[in-house]
């Protein structure tokens, strides 16, 4: 079984660009405080570090 990760949005998406707004919203995250659990893999490795000023990630 892969490793999961609990993605949890902190900051607000205002005043961001698209791209960044929109793989927030790939993600999942709607609201502040909102979570995911995800398998790892490297494609979600590029959202994290695309968008990891506004998330915090946590193993599970």
């Amino acid at each position: 079984m892969a490793q999961q990760i609990k993605v949890t949005l902190v900051k607000s998406t205002n005043g961001e660009v698209k791209s960044v707004k929109a793989t927030v919203a790939a993600l999942g995250l709607k609201k502040i405080r909102s979570e995911k659990i995800f398998d790892d893999s490297p494609a979600l490795q590029g959202q994290i570090k695309k968008v990891a000023h506004l998330i915090k990630v946590e193993s599970v």
